[in-house]
């Protein structure tokens, strides 16, 4: 019960609905009922149980629609780091309230969103992050470091988010 508002609020972003975010809780937490014997004592819980959510978010008709990948190489503006040395955080310190937060994490692309979402929301590790997407670190990080520099973007004042 305590992990209940991470999995509603992650299931909130992948969905972007309210009430298909209850339903994809109320899956993900039977499933994860089921399959506890597979759980491996001494492992993230927290970990376990978002990668089931996930799942069954991707396993939806709704989940493999969202989720389609679009190359990087076609937006080069994400692709470009270099943003004034200032972190997304400082950004939204100095300029911007929690709306525009919000408008701007909605702009990023799925993969994106859910990596930087898994770092700076929940708190995962970079390892556990991957475990829970099923990808390599190497992506994890990489996934993560374009995710910020698309934030940082967005919420310059020039950015689209505005």
């Amino acid at each position: 019960m305590p992990l209940l508002p991470s999995l509603y609020r992650h299931a909130a972003w992948l969905t972007r609905d309210p009430s298909e975010a209850e339903d994809l809780v109320q899956e993900s937490l039977f499933k994860a009922l089921r399959a506890f014997a597979s759980f491996e004592a001494g492992t993230n819980f927290k970990a376990w149980i978002l990668r089931i959510l996930r799942n069954t978010f991707l396993t939806s008709r709704t989940g493999i629609a969202a989720l389609r990948t679009v190359p990087l190489e076609d937006h080069p503006e994400v692709m470009d780091t270099a943003a004034g040395g200032q972190t997304p955080e400082e950004i939204v310190l100095r300029a911007f309230d929690e709306e525009s937060l919000y408008r701007a994490l909605d702009e990023l692309q799925a993969p994106l969103r859910e990596v930087l979402l898994l770092c700076d929301v929940e708190e995962l590790k970079y390892k556990e992050i991957a475990a829970v997407l099923d990808v390599p670190l190497g992506t994890v990080m990489s996934r993560i470091a374009r995710a910020r520099a698309a934030l940082r973007l967005l919420l310059q004042p020039t950015g689209r988010a505005q």
